[in-house]
């Protein structure tokens, strides 16, 4: 096994940055233009309910489903448990797709980093140590890729505001419509470099046992980061796996030989 990659891919959310202030923020603003509460100001509670659930949120459009789903009193346990067809009744019930709240999502998140730049970043915090690491590995000889269902955009926005210049063609955001393990095949193909030197960094579980089901992507080294948007019950299933490995934030701040 390689103990130094060439390639260090990283999903963003959860695994480099933490945005959930933002997220609720333009989760309420968004669910406020979708279903037009009488009240403007989300009740007390709501915010630490949502940052709880925050690991079933796959794309962004779901944020103002999730916050509906709560105001309508779904428990937290049946939403950790079923939320795919909950986010589904909800579309159904209530007459909308994903692209239309999608749509309206991006567009309030466009506005806010238009009209004050500084309060939307200041809703960001970068994990410990994530950023001096990005650095080391931009100086290295290793390709550093963000591979993010984030808009790719935003992701620039927010690392250029930290020091980190990666061009457009290192973010693979929301926009390039492709599931992760596609673009892993594409960066493989592009560098012609062994699997086992493309390590991928992602704090969803599911989406590594995406990459783990391709069988022409079985060499490429996974890890779950254990800081980010996961469950307990997630990061069990993951140390059960031999394919996957569970990473901690301070493993991740040090030399690759210690992540393995």
């Amino acid at each position: 096994m390689a103990n130094i990659p060439s390639i260090l891919a990283l999903d963003f959310d959860g695994v480099i940055c933490d945005g959930l202030i933002e997220y609720f923020e333009v989760a309420w603003r968004t669910y406020c233009q979708v279903w037009f509460p009488a009240n403007e100001t989300p009740p007390d509670g709501l915010a630490s309910q949502f940052y709880r659930l925050r690991p079933v949120i796959e794309t962004g459009w779901e944020m103002p489903v999730l916050v509906k789903a709560l105001l309508e009193g779904i428990a937290e346990v049946e939403i950790l448990q079923d939320w795919h067809n909950i986010n589904q009744k909800i579309l159904l019930q209530n007459n909308l797709n994903a692209k239309e709240i999608s749509t309206k999502l991006d567009k309030l998140r466009d506005e806010w980093i238009a009209d004050d730049l500084e309060d939307w970043l200041s809703l960001h915090r970068f994990y410990p140590g994530v950023i001096d690491k990005l650095k080391s590995t931009i100086a290295s000889t290793r390709k550093l890729y963000i591979i993010s269902t984030k808009e790719g955009r935003f992701v620039q926005q927010l690392l250029q505001q930290e020091g980190v210049d990666l061009g457009s063609e290192d973010i693979f955001g929301k926009e390039v419509k492709r599931p992760k393990y596609e673009i892993l095949r594409e960066l493989i193909q592009l560098h012609k470099v062994p699997q086992e030197t493309v390590w991928f960094v992602e704090d969803r579980l599911k989406t590594l046992q995406l990459v783990d089901q391709q069988t022409d992507l079985k060499d490429v080294k996974l890890f779950l980061a254990d800081w980010g948007y996961n469950t307990p019950l997630e990061k069990t299933t993951a140390q059960n796996d031999p394919r996957i490995q569970l990473l901690s934030l301070s493993q991740f701040g040090q030399d690759f030989s210690e992540w393995v």
